[in-house]
């Protein structure tokens, strides 16, 4: 599509008051002002004829296959003009559909008989699928009083999945005896609950640990060995309503849980235990059987990627039920939800005092700073006092909450994003030694 530009415009609007000046002047003059507006008119067209081809214009576009969420990716544009003798400015917009930042023009310079590129930032906001539907291009003629614009259709397809990028680099930390690449995981002696052997007992060693019949049999002080029990049940529980998709550090509480589970789901996995996943709002969306094997993680990471978010009401009494059926065994469940205050909160704390008679529970709420900043914030007026004062009551009634699950024997876990994937797994891991499972 061809166009005047806005210099055309103002070009040709100039000539107006020119033309009725000459015509106030002396009427015979009318053939100049006429000429002048059929002058500015030529110039546009001559422009537009000169304006680059959109057959000659060759585009390559370039999009990774996915992208990872609370990372930026790249789309790259590269381009070609058969024939050109002069350099071309384009003006690229992606046309893209998906939970994406809004997409900014880039410009693409494409110079004489040469390939330009750029690169257009995309910034995924949620988990899910990014469509490039089209590419709309502006370039204009050598005079800048034409353009042309036209719509490339691309159908390129980027999926948004959990970053996993840092978890086995991260995980490395919680295996200090077998940090080393290639060497296999350890059984870690002398901690836990499982007997691994009998060992000579020598200064330091706890006296409670001394076999005496076997001491009297072989007229020497043994000592017993543990190691941490295996074969765990682990599952990770997503609350998947819409509490959980509102936004914290630039990304949902959804996405912020997926990132922790993963580490958590690396970690158990390497220590020899079953992990599986469920997810539930105000229906079940999921349940991943507890499984052992490094295979198993490609599986909860597949499983963890299709969780979406849902604009629905959790229903924690059906969710947790059906959960509870269906594990047969001790377990540790870890739940990834939210709650806003006491009385949303009585029929999830009503779900967990059965699920805590049965299994180990660590509850995982995250700590939203925006509350603590409310209320340290210096008072400017009555408006903010009085957010002061709700915050504070929230904040109040959150402690009351995770007071009574700790009274319930529920582990509970409320801190803020960056620490959660850390924090939870030494949780994890003191459970394991205290032998609670």
């Amino acid at each position: 599509m061809i166009r005047p530009t806005p210099r055309a415009v103002l070009l040709f609007g100039a000539t107006v008051p020119v033309a009725i000046g000459l015509l106030i002047h002396d009427q015979t003059l009318w053939p100049i002002a006429l000429d002048l507006g059929l002058f500015v008119l030529a110039l546009i067209g001559l422009d537009a004829l000169l304006c680059a081809r959109p057959s000659r214009l060759s585009l390559t576009v370039d999009a990774p296959p996915r992208l990872y969420i609370g990372s930026d990716g790249q789309l790259s544009v590269s381009g070609a003009i058969e024939g050109a003798s002069r350099a071309v400015s384009i003006q690229v917009l992606p046309e893209q559909s998906g939970d994406a930042a809004p997409p900014e023009p880039a410009r693409l310079d494409v110079p004489p008989e040469a390939v330009g590129s750029v690169t257009l930032p995309i910034r995924p906001l949620r988990r899910g699928r990014i469509t490039i539907e089209a590419l709309w291009l502006h370039w204009r003629g050598p005079l800048g009083l034409a353009g042309r614009s036209e719509r490339r259709p691309q159908a390129l397809t980027i999926d948004v999945v959990p970053d996993i990028r840092g978890i086995a680099s991260a995980a490395v930390q919680f295996f200090s005896r077998d940090a080393v690449d290639g060497i296999k995981v350890q059984r870690q002696k002398g901690e836990g609950t499982e007997f691994e052997a009998l060992r000579d007992h020598v200064q330091g060693l706890d006296n409670r640990f001394i076999d005496w019949k076997h001491s009297a049999k072989h007229l020497k002080l043994l000592s017993k060995e543990f190691r941490i029990e295996r074969n765990h049940q682990i599952v990770l529980a997503f609350d998947t309503g819409y509490l959980m998709a509102e936004p914290i550090d630039g990304l949902p509480r959804l996405d912020h849980a997926i990132h922790a589970g993963l580490l958590l789901g690396w970690v158990a996995l390497r220590s020899g235990d079953h992990v599986g996943s469920f997810g539930f709002d105000s229906r079940i969306r999921q349940y991943l059987q507890p499984s052992p094997g490094r295979n198993a993680f490609a599986r909860l990471q597949n499983a963890s990627g299709q969780l979406g978010y849902r604009a629905e009401e959790t229903n924690f009494t059906l969710g947790l039920a059906e959960l509870n059926s269906r594990l047969k065994r001790r377990a540790l469940v870890v739940l990834f939800t939210e709650f806003i205050d006491t009385t949303t909160a009585g029929l999830l704390l009503e779900s967990l005092q059965r699920m805590a008679n049965r299994h180990a529970v660590i509850f995982v709420t995250l700590r939203d700073p925006l509350l603590a900043d409310i209320v340290d914030a210096e008072p400017a007026g009555f408006g903010p006092v009085a957010e002061a004062v709700i915050a504070r009551d929230l904040q109040r009634e959150r402690a009351v909450v995770l007071e009574r699950l700790a009274r319930m024997g529920v582990h509970c876990l409320e801190i803020p994003p960056r620490g959660l994937a850390v924090g939870l797994v030494n949780r994890y891991l003191t459970i394991k030694q205290r032998g609670l499972l």
